[in-house]
This record gives C-alpha cells, structure tokens and sequence, in this order.
C-alpha cells in the first residue's frame, strides 16, 4: 500500500488543518449542551437536544475530521487533485461550520427559518466538496480497493446530506413526509454507506502503514463497500416501502424484509470490526500506542452496538426499552466513530507536518521526529480522558440522573486537550518553520 502514496502531491497544509482545528471545538459545545440539558437529553432519540448533541457530534465533530482528511487522501493515495484545494476548502468549512451550527440551533428551537438555512449551507458545502471530489477522480481508475472505497463513500455523503437536507426543508416548511423513516434512512446511509465505507476505505492504507499490521485480507476488501452500499439500498427501500404501503399485508412484508436487510448490515459491519481487530493482534509493534488502543477501543464499540441492536431486534423486553436507541447511537459516535477519528488525528497530524517541514528544510534542516509534534505522553493522556467521556455518556444513558454532568464534563475535558494537542503540533511546525525561513533568508543574505 505504501508504495501507492505520491506525498508530492499534497494539499497546503492550510486546507485540512482549518477542519481539524475546529472538530474539538464541536465536541466541547456538546459537552457544555449536555451540562445544559441534564438528563433530560437522554429521554429519547428525539428531544431536541438529543438531536442536537447528535449533530455536533456527527455533522461537526466527525464531519470536519472527514472531510479535512479526504482534502489529504485523495491526492496522496489516489492521484486525484483537487483543484484549487485552498479555495474548496475554505468554501466547504466555512459553509459546513455555519450550517452545523445552525442546524443545532434550529433542533433546540425548532424555529423553520433556521432549518432552512442550515439545509442551504449545509447542502451546498457538501456539493462543493462531493463535486470537487468528483472531479478529481473523474479520471482515476478504481485499480485499487481503496479507491473504489473513497469513491462508494462520495456517493454515501451525497446520499446522506441530501437526505438531511429533505428532513430540514420538511420541518422548514412543513412537508407531508414520513419524518420518522425518513430520520432513520438518513442515519442508516450516514453511519453505514458514509462513514464506515470511508472508515474501511481508509484503514485498507492507514492501519498497516502505521500500525504495522498485515494488509486487510484481499477476499474482505475486495467485496466490502460495493457490497455495504447496495445493501443499505435495499434496506433503504423497504424501509420507505412499509412507510407507505397501502395494507397491512404489505406494511408487515416489507417491514421483515427491513429487518433482515438491517441484520445484514449489522453484520456486515460487525464483521470489518472483526477483521480489523484480527490483524491488529498481528501487529509487529512491541506495544500498542495510542492510535492502537483508540481503534481497538472504537472497534470493540461498534461490535456492542451492533449487538444491542440484534438483542433489541430480537427480544421483546429489550426493543420495547426506549432507551435502546439512544444507547446504540452513544456506543457508535461517542465510543466508535470519534475513537477512531481522535486516533487517526494523532497519526495524520504529526506525519502532515513532519513531511512539510522536511519538504520545506531541503535536507538543510531536519524536520522533528514524529513522537516530538505531538509528546507520546499528552497523547496518551488524552487518549484516556477521551476514553473516559465515551465510558461516562455510555453509562449516562442508563443512568442520567447520576452521570448527565460528570459526562459533560468529561466531553469538554477530553476534547479541549485534543485541541490542546493539535495547537501544540501547529506550535512546532511554526517555530521549525520559523527557523527554515531564516536559514534560507541567511544564506541568500551572504
């Protein structure tokens, strides 16, 4: 996989970094939401700071990670450039930041102005980024699996987002449209067809390179995306079938159909958990670092999601409980999804920077070492605080009334010290730079 990577074509730093810096900034605004709301927010899926606290979480936190990394990976590992990368990025982060934000706002208020706004910011952040993406690998053959992968991902994305947009403009301007179904279609595209595609996608070159592991097995990656996408499809539309189907009859059929396709795709997932855990035990490290344990950790998450949703699926007592779902979500953003995200900022981030400071140094001066951009030690501690907020929300959503506050606290702990962690690295690369420019002004001075 290594072999595949062309560092020469990276973006400016400048156009992933904005969206990295501004991700911990969302998961301290959940934390102080949570402190805000109290045990109330986890009532239900569907109280209006649940629905906030999802966003941010989802269409800020782990949408600015994303999409900051694929302004990185679509040169390096696939060839494809995007054009103009600070411009696309600037328009992207400043579109999707103000429509996060307002999305938030418009779920606390519920006020239709505000949904549409989000909806129009929001969509047309995502348009500029899935069609500069477009573009870019437009002329890039799918020679490699994870290719194909960040390609099945754009089309999730776009899935995704235009489904949320249609949620937003319905609550906007009060569309006769099945809301509920629709809800979960939007959920189920976002955290299968987006996110886990993208996740895998990624992991095919990231996990080896610098977990030095063995390659994902060839029989997995090769069917796993195109494969995880058609059954959310087929998911999709039975779902919306038994929302609109005209007897009971059908209503039931479709919605078993719903159900065994939902089952496929737990498993599914739950199998990428799987393997990934596999040839991380294979791992050639003398110890695990902290990138490691994040996605160990953020693998073991998922897998408990997905059995909580079989048990819910499959036993009365438990799909009757209303507080399933809200703890199925918090095991996959809070322990899944952000795990591995914090993880691969801590691998992304210092080797971003390294690899500029080389490039700009001229093998005149040496860039730092990787382990000084970021000190093991604060990672590490991050890595624990960041482990403790995800346990806390787990727990809070058994038992609210107890762990509501220390959970909040805990978010805003953990995801200022990642900001912390991150404005140390901008440090480092600053003052190296710094001292770069003044050989090079020193030499052409003489």
């Amino acid at each position: 996989m290594q072999a595949l990577l062309s560092y020469d074509q990276s973006p400016p730093l400048a156009a992933p970094f904005r969206f990295f810096l501004t991700a911990p900034v969302f998961g301290i605004l959940a934390g102080l939401l949570l402190l805000a709301s109290g045990p109330d927010l986890f009532a239900s899926r569907w109280t209006p700071a649940a629905l906030a606290l999802t966003h941010l979480m989802t269409a800020g936190f782990m949408l600015q990670v994303m999409l900051g990394a694929l302004l990185q990976i679509l040169p390096v590992v696939a060839g494809a450039n995007v054009e103009r990368p600070l411009r696309v990025a600037s328009a992207v982060h400043l579109t999707i930041t103000i429509g996060t934000l307002l999305l938030v706002a418009a779920f606390l208020s519920f006020a239709p102005l505000l949904f549409n706004l989000a909806a129009l910011l929001l969509g047309v952040g995502v348009l500029v980024f899935v069609g500069a993406a477009v573009r870019a690998l437009s002329g890039v053959a799918s020679t490699g699996y994870t290719i194909a992968g960040l390609k099945w991902s754009l089309v999730g994305l776009a899935v995704t987002v235009g489904i949320g947009v249609l949620l937003c403009l319905a609550l906007g301007f009060s569309l006769n449209v099945p809301l509920l179904t629709l809800a979960d279609v939007h959920l189920g595209w976002g955290f299968f067809a987006w996110a886990t595609v993208l996740l895998a996608a990624v992991g095919y070159v990231v996990v080896p390179m610098f977990q030095i592991t063995p390659a994902y097995p060839e029989w997995f990656a090769r069917f796993f995306a195109g494969t995880l996408v058609l059954l959310v499809v087929l998911w999709s539309l039975a779902e919306l079938a038994a929302s609109v189907a005209d007897s009971a009859l059908a209503a039931t059929g479709m919605a078993r159909a719903a159900l065994l396709l939902g089952a496929l795709l737990v498993a599914l997932a739950a199998l990428f958990a799987l393997v990934t855990l596999a040839i991380q035990r294979r791992s050639r490290r003398a110890r695990f670092d902290a990138t490691q344990h994040l996605w160990r950790g953020a693998m073991l998450s998922m897998l408990a999601a997905g059995l909580l949703w079989l048990a819910a699926m499959s036993v009365p007592r438990i799909g009757e409980w209303p507080g399933w779902p809200v703890l199925c979500g918090v095991l996959l953003v809070f322990g899944g999804f952000s795990s591995v995200i914090v993880g691969m900022l801590y691998k992304i981030v210092p080797f971003l920077i390294w690899l500029d400071l080389q490039n700009r140094g001229q093998r005149r001066l040496i860039a730092p070492n990787m382990k000084k951009i970021i000190a093991e030690r604060a990672m590490g501690g991050q890595m624990l605080a960041h482990f403790a907020a995800a346990i806390l929300v787990v727990f809070a959503a058994l038992w609210p009334e107890l762990l509501s506050y220390p959970a909040g606290l805990a978010l805003i702990v953990s995801h200022a010290w990642l900001l912390r962690n991150l404005l140390a690295a901008l440090s480092v690369y600053r003052a190296h730079g710094a001292k770069i420019d003044s050989l090079f002004a020193g030499e052409h001075a003489q």
